[in-house]
């Protein structure tokens, strides 16, 4: 400790000698009406040591209230992110909302329009593996559903009805290979078969002599007991004729976009 005050007597000195100064000052300043010669050399000498520590003074008070500012500020945007992240949540459940509504409509639409008793029913599973094409939906027995009734949605056909549990069924896409709708050209009735080909079709058995043209509609004809007539299954995006051969390749891409099917329409059948 002393060797503290050794070491700085000099400032402590010098310091004591302005605060002892600064007093008789003060004192001097209230009892007297005019300045003397000490006063104005008291007051010269420790102008600079006042501007000093008012400077510092301002330099704290500045900087506790920058501190105190950011440290609201930061609080102030931790809270707006959390608001935008709300309502970004919130904008995206209403816009999910309203393209569900947008389906829904449009299969009641095309429902009303069939003039078909139909049950709506919702995609829950899909088949993972690339040798079959199925999706399972939320709709079974207890609703009214059995084996071999037609699936489809506004922009065509779908499946059919394979399997049937309780509270679920699972529906063969035509896309698979194991899928044949009977089918026909709109445009002059040509008829043939569209057997799946994994992501698209083949119309089989349409006569070699048919005029069948690239954007062509497919739609079934009603025959083969599964899909009423009329329904759209795809447009025409490739045609074959070879030299010889009874039939022509027909290529057709379905209306259906497979890998955003979300919502159905069963078409009930009376008991046979």
């Amino acid at each position: 400790m002393f060797d503290l005050l050794k070491k700085f007597r000099t400032l402590l000195l010098a310091v004591g000698l302005v605060l002892v100064a600064l007093l008789v000052y003060s004192a001097n300043l209230r009892q007297s009406g005019h300045t003397t010669f000490f006063e104005r050399a008291v007051l010269q000498i420790t102008a600079p040591f006042q501007k000093g520590i008012d400077a510092g003074w301002t330099a704290v008070a500045r900087t506790w209230e920058r501190y105190v500012w950011l440290v609201g500020a930061e609080e102030e945007n931790r809270l707006l992110r959390e608001e935008n992240r709300r309502l970004q949540a919130e904008l995206h459940g209403v816009e999910e909302i309203r393209l569900a509504n947008e389906r829904l409509r449009r299969l009641l639409l095309f429902k009303e329009e069939m003039e078909l008793p139909a049950i709506p029913a919702q995609i829950i599973a899909e088949d993972a593996s690339s040798w079959f094409r199925t999706v399972v939906i939320d709709k079974g027995s207890s609703h009214g559903v059995r084996e071999g009734m037609p699936v489809v949605v506004a922009e065509g056909a779908v499946g059919r009805v394979i399997t049937v549990a309780f509270g679920q069924s699972r529906v063969l896409l035509i896309t698979d290979a194991g899928s044949a709708v009977a089918s026909l050209v709109q445009r002059n009735r040509t008829r043939g078969v569209a057997r799946g080909r994994g992501e698209n079709l083949h119309l089989e058995y349409a006569l070699r002599e048919a005029d069948v043209r690239i954007g062509d509609v497919i739609i079934t004809s009603g025959t083969g007991g599964v899909f009423p007539k009329g329904i759209p299954v795809g447009r025409v995006t490739g045609v074959t004729r070879e030299a010889y051969g009874l039939f022509q390749g027909v290529e057709i891409e379905p209306y259906v976009d497979f890998s955003r099917l979300e919502e159905v329409l069963v078409l009930l059948k009376e008991e046979s």
